[in-house]
């Protein structure tokens, strides 16, 4: 393979190369904040239900999920700058054509087409950081990051609710225009990366296909069962039962193509795997507690969309305080565990904290409810695709960081799945328990009752602060306690996440960027076999060397199925 990187990139030629990669992910940031805390507003406008508002968020989130290994793997076959161009015009396309929508049907499958220029950019951005600056200085840019982070995390929603309060929210998909237009022309003049790739491009379109059957099926059998059908009826089976059809013979086709989207071989090393299962909970937590934060604060809270917007900096800050400051003390020290296993502890005790969520819980422990979890998402989130591009081979840098998001998406999928699900049979629960303590706040009302009980029964999202009292408490009473059993479904998976952790391999983290590695390995593979079994770990070692001779420690990097790693002291070298 070459490249059109020089062979050491400077500190400031770095730079260069992020500046349209960072632009490119605060697109794809803001476009996706901006609609956030607009939501409930959107979908009552549309006149959708709670299993709408759930879909318009899972179409996203889904397609994310299931195109990220897609892109990934094209990113080891094909030109990556073209690819993140390409997804960066899907996304911000898409995004664009939902804000003309008159249905939420059609609002959904906009949001579905956006995915999949997210899933590239999510994917994209991971594998092109990998190539420019290697795991160990990743954290000296991580300042950068966080500011992009800072700007479409908070500014988004704060920006989104403005609009929808003083204009109108369909202003919220177009506002990334022109962000993009400037991202697509930096990524061209800066962005220089490797554009050969050695391998015969092949694709399992397969693998795609039954990939996008098995978890699509999963999901729509999540929303729908228990409302629109019983869970142990028949839709059920066929559903549940297609879809592990569908997995097996995923695995099976996996197995015998020669590019496989997810080679199964990745799951031979520990780190992989278990930085699998840890991202799973990482994704309910991020893309669960987010949504269902949003709507908590306007139909619990009666936030307008501005207000909501302000409400849930809590947890933003906490995300990008951790996520800053841990990536610089990675950076510093070159240690991670510690601060994925602490980062694990938080999200525990954040899903803890938010199943026990009131219409009227005070708002500074609401506050710091939201500030450990987002603390708990930033110390592990991205650590995470880090570890495992630390010890992924170069030819599999993309199957392998698009491995980990791609389930942390599906997580983040199912969970928010699951999540509506609960809300919604909670909210059906409460509505037909507490018919009669309805009933009699609105005789209360006069005739003003009768428009009040017949925008309840409608089925579509209330807005719950325009409503008179004391119905009004009372509805906000009832999704409050909805969304706080949704919660519930965090604690267990962030216990699963914490346990993954607990068994990563403490591997010491690479100071070569993914294109120097694959130049050892190139060159490793005329070295004649001596007394170590890769030859290419000598020639990473040897290049090491050379950065490690000033400190007299050299990391010596074994990519072996176990993930093994030692360190050798070679203060004489």
């Amino acid at each position: 393979m070459t490249t059109d990187s020089p062979v050491k990139m400077t500190h400031r030629q770095v730079l260069e190369a992020l500046t349209g990669l960072l632009l490119g992910m605060f697109v794809s940031m803001i476009a996706t904040t901006v609609v956030s805390t607009s939501m409930p507003v959107i979908v009552h406008d549309l006149g959708g239900d709670q299993a709408a508002y759930t879909w318009v968020i899972t179409a996203t989130l889904l397609t994310t999920a299931i195109s990220t290994p897609i892109w990934g793997k094209l990113a080891d076959l094909f030109n990556r700058k073209l690819l993140i161009q390409l997804a960066l015009v899907i996304f911000v396309a898409a995004t664009a054509a939902a804000g003309f929508a008159q249905d939420t049907n059609t609002l959904i499958a906009f949001r579905a087409i956006q995915g999949i220029g997210g899933g590239g950019l999510a994917a994209l951005s991971q594998v092109i950081m990998a190539d420019i600056i290697s795991p160990r200085e990743r954290g000296r840019y991580m300042g950068l990051f966080g500011a992009v982070m800072a700007v479409a995390t908070v500014g988004g929603p704060l920006l989104g609710g403005w609009i929808t309060d003083v204009a109108n929210w369909r202003w919220n998909f177009f506002v990334a225009l022109p962000f993009a237009v400037a991202a697509l022309i930096i990524l061209q003049k800066t962005l220089r990366i490797s554009t050969e790739r050695t391998r015969k491009v092949s694709i399992d379109y397969v693998g795609i296909v039954l990939l996008s059957a098995a978890v699509s099926l999963i999901l729509i059998w999540i929303t729908n069962a228990g409302s629109t059908f019983d869970w142990w009826g028949t839709e059920t089976v066929l559903m549940v039962g297609a879809a592990i059809i569908a997995t097996i013979a995923f695995i099976i086709v996996e197995l015998k193509v020669r590019e496989p989207l997810i080679p199964l071989t990745l799951f031979r090393g520990r780190t992989f795997t278990l930085s699998v299962l840890a991202s799973i909970s990482i994704g309910v937590a991020m893309f669960g507690t987010s949504v269902y934060l949003a709507q908590y604060m306007q139909l619990s809270r009666g936030a307008t969309p501005t207000e909501a917007g302000l409400m849930t900096l809590p947890m933003m800050a906490g995300l990008l305080i951790s996520s800053m400051v841990v990536g610089q003390l990675v950076t510093r020290f070159g240690k991670w565990k510690g601060y994925l296993i602490l980062g694990s502890v938080l999200l525990i005790a954040g899903s803890v904290m938010l199943s026990t969520l009131h219409y009227d819980t005070n708002f500074i422990l609401v506050s710091i409810y939201m500030f450990v979890m987002g603390a708990g998402v930033g110390m592990t989130m991205q650590n995470l695709v880090l570890i495992v591009q630390n010890v992924a081979k170069p030819s599999e840098m993309g199957v392998s960081s698009s491995g980990v998001t791609f389930f942390r998406s599906l997580g983040g999928t199912i969970g928010v799945s699951v999540m509506g699900a609960v809300l919604a049979n909670s909210l059906t629960g409460l509505f037909s328990d507490g018919k009669e303590r309805i009933g009699a706040a609105i005789a209360k009302l006069g005739d003003k009752g009768a428009e009040v009980a017949a925008q309840l029964s409608s089925g579509t999202l209330p807005q719950v602060r325009l409503l008179p009292e004391p119905v009004r408490s009372i509805i906000e009473d009832f999704y409050a306690q909805a969304i706080s059993h949704a919660f519930l479904i965090g604690i267990p998976l962030a216990v699963i996440s914490l346990i993954a952790i607990l068994f990563l391999p403490n591997r010491p983290l690479t100071t070569m960027t993914t294109s120097e590695r694959a130049r050892a390995d190139a060159s490793g593979k005329q070295a004649a076999d001596g007394s170590v079994e890769d030859a290419a770990d000598v020639a990473i070692a040897d290049a090491e060397a050379l950065s490690g001779a000033s400190t007299g420690s050299v990391t010596v990097v074994s990519r072996s199925g176990d993930d093994r790693g030692d360190t050798a002291s070679d203060a004489g070298r």
